[in-house]
């Protein structure tokens, strides 16, 4: 996959994470879209460094979507802890 995929799998594992943890985001709709990005990319890293899985070419791979959504969880829910209050 190219940056190109990976961009586009994060700002989709970034809506999905948003999903999973609704609420309100200090950063908003932009804000998590680009936590998603960085968190496909984490995730991804994480998944071939750790759990020895290789990442994929095809771009709907299981396991490639759950490393993506996973990381965008770890990070949005790390945003949400950090900058929480930022909105109030």
């Amino acid at each position: 996959m190219g940056i190109v995929s990976w961009i586009i799998l994060g700002l989709l594992a970034g809506a999905i994470a948003k999903v999973l943890l609704p609420g309100r985001d200090p950063g908003g709709l932009i804000g998590t879209t680009l936590i998603g990005v960085a968190g496909a990319f984490i995730g991804g890293w994480l998944s071939a460094k750790f759990l020895d899985r290789p990442i994929q070419d095809e771009f709907f791979d299981l396991a490639t979507w759950g490393s993506a959504i996973g990381g965008s969880l770890v990070l949005l829910v790390g945003y949400r802890i950090l900058f929480g209050n930022s909105r109030d």
